[in-house]
């Protein structure tokens, strides 16, 4: 008994770490980093504009975790395994097509003021996005929810602050292909190590 934290630690840190990096890398170039250089153009106070983007995205991601934690304790193991395997692969393709802001969310009317505009308008951008699906497929994949939803948290903003402050500078000196690609592979992996029954989970 001594020993099962430490062991599971591990565990814990794969869930988060995943999370993380997945996130952080689909969320290059995604309408959403798009919509936060809009709003830091628009309204030039990125310290406001960061704490809602942080806001948004704890309240919509721990909605997505939470979702699929639920699927996770609805479905048997072999078909959560098929679920999320299929999952995983789609969202490697999902990475490769390039994304863009819908006009009507980068115009939204700003009578809410600067943070209000941002909670509102990130929260509405990210519905369906590819990274609250990852989330829930994550949350799906991974028991430890609540790392999945710090990592999935900790990716957007690690992609989202710096854009804030620098714009579409970041656009000009990142490939976003190579940073979809790369994400792109890690869901691939992910999807066929859970199709093949490779892991702690399913194993």
């Amino acid at each position: 008994m001594v020993f099962g934290p430490a062991l599971e630690f591990p565990f814990i840190m794969e869930a988060f770490l995943v999370s993380t990096g997945v996130v952080a890398l689909g969320e290059m170039g995604d309408k959403t980093q798009l919509l936060a250089i809009v709003l830091a153009a628009a309204f030039r106070k990125p310290l406001v504009i960061i704490a809602g983007i942080f806001v948004a995205t704890v309240v919509n991601h721990a909605a997505a975790g939470a979702l699929g934690g639920w699927v996770a304790a609805q479905l048997g193991p072999d078909i959560l395994r098929w679920v999320i395997g299929i999952s995983f692969l789609a969202m490697a393709g999902w990475m490769l097509i390039p994304d863009k802001l819908d006009d009507d969310t980068a115009n939204q009317k700003h009578r809410f003021g600067v943070f209000w505009t941002t909670v509102i308008a990130f929260f509405l951008a990210e519905m369906g996005d590819k990274t609250q699906i990852a989330t829930v497929a994550l949350a799906a994949r991974y028991p430890e929810v609540v790392q999945v939803v710090m990592g999935t948290t900790l990716g957007m903003m690690l992609a989202n602050a710096p854009a804030v402050f620098l714009g579409d500078r970041i656009a000009q000196k990142v490939s976003m292909r190579l940073v979809h690609g790369i994400a792109a592979a890690i869901f691939a992996v992910l999807g066929v190590l859970t199709l093949l029954n490779v892991g702690r989970l399913f194993g």
